[in-house]
């Protein structure tokens, strides 16, 4: 069953590692391990949204969602995107920016440091946005709860999330116009750049927040109609063809899955220029992890274990806030690489841990409630 799952994963990951060897050695292997780590580890909750809305699909659904879409997340959102964010940052052409990265590395190395200030702060927006609004709503399960209580309740401050995130931006553009000016002024048009990207960020998180909301809002309207048909046709004697029903409320279920998986995907895109600026390692990294995210995706569905550890995508939003913090910070400081790619591991390693016990707590409570309710019976007896 797992080798079937992952089967395709396990290939893809043994013939990107190799790749990794032979297009920069050893060093190049470790870059794409962590990489792939970090996708994973990043996109943990892309996989259990999924899960939760594949599930509800068709088996002949679940294979366009598994073959198309992985086709868009993996050659469109991993290989195509990096590109353009390139090519955007440097002002090149997209061909112009491949040929860079693949014949003279130096050069392109260059640019892409050059642009790494807006790169940075646009993406670093973006996630901090994933990262507030998570723990600003209000959720029946609570990790940390001496944190998360208090700021559900700040949460239900209009437009909160949005007033930090700029607030975090201006700080941020300040400190680097600050730091430009101690170093002789060479690169103060830097600070207006960074504000700029930063907004831009900002501004693709609300149209992705929104289209997906829209997709929502479709499905559930047709969900409800087509329940209302069916017990129309129920009761009239002429139930309508399943097949049909099935296949109008799974279009909308593709539509929403894809938005979804493009807007989690820009968080490993973005991430992953805190981790290196080459973009064959960077596809090669994200590639693999996108292939274990959907692989994940489809055990999770067919295990039925969904609900098992539900800290998880807790640990995964921290760890998303963590590397939007992080990419700020190096907008003016160099952070390593290790720390970049190890922070979020230790973070839903932490909270896989913490589901687990929960599971084991809760498996005692019903063991003792169970062994009291024996011992009354006897009693009675």
């Amino acid at each position: 069953m797992l080798l079937k799952t992952f089967g395709w994963s396990f290939a893809v990951t043994a013939l990107g590692l190799v790749a990794a060897v032979f297009y920069g050695g050893w060093a190049a292997f470790g870059l794409v391990a962590i990489l792939s780590v970090l996708e994973i580890s990043l996109s943990f909750d892309n996989a259990v949204v999924n899960a939760g809305i594949l599930k509800k699909m068709s088996a002949f659904w679940q294979k366009i969602f598994l073959t198309i879409g992985i086709l868009i997340a993996v050659f469109g959102m991993r290989l195509v995107f990096p590109v353009v964010i390139v090519a955007l940052s440097a002002q090149l052409g997209p061909i112009e920016a491949v040929d860079l990265a693949l014949t003279d590395k130096e050069r392109y190395q260059e640019l892409v440091t050059d642009a790494h200030p807006s790169i940075a702060a646009f993406g670093g927006m973006f996630l901090l946005m994933i990262f507030l609004d998570f723990i600003f709503e209000d959720r029946d399960i609570k990790w940390l709860g001496w944190l998360e209580r208090p700021l559900a309740k700040l949460g239900k401050v209009d437009m909160l999330s949005v007033c930090i995130a700029l607030i975090i931006l201006l700080i941020s553009a300040i400190t680097f116009a600050t730091h430009a000016h101690q170093h002789g002024g060479t690169h103060v048009d830097k600070a207006e750049t960074v504000l700029l990207a930063g907004i831009g960020g900002l501004i693709t998180y609300m149209i992705v927040g929104g289209l997906s909301g829209y997709f929502e809002d479709k499905l559930e309207e047709e969900e409800e109609r087509e329940h209302e048909q069916e017990e129309e046709a129920v009761r009239a004697g002429k139930p309508r063809s399943a097949v049909v029903v099935a296949g109008k409320a799974a279009f909308f279920m593709f539509l929403y899955l894809e938005v979804l998986d493009a807007s989690f995907s820009f968080d490993g895109v973005i991430g992953a220029f805190a981790i290196t600026n080459d973009i064959v390692l960077m596809a090669l990294g994200l590639g693999i992890g996108a292939m274990y995210v959907r692989s994940l995706t489809v055990y999770l569905v067919r295990e039925g274990t969904l609900d098992d550890y539900v800290y998880l995508e807790h640990g995964a939003h921290y760890a998303i806030g963590a590397l939007a913090m992080i990419l700020l910070v190096t907008i003016r400081y160099e952070i390593n690489e290790f720390i970049t790619g190890s922070v979020g591991v230790i973070l839903i390693a932490w909270s896989f841990w913490s589901s687990v016990r929960r599971n084991r707590a809760l498996a005692a409570a019903e063991g003792n409630a169970g062994s009291d309710d024996k011992t009354e019976v006897s009693s009675g007896v």
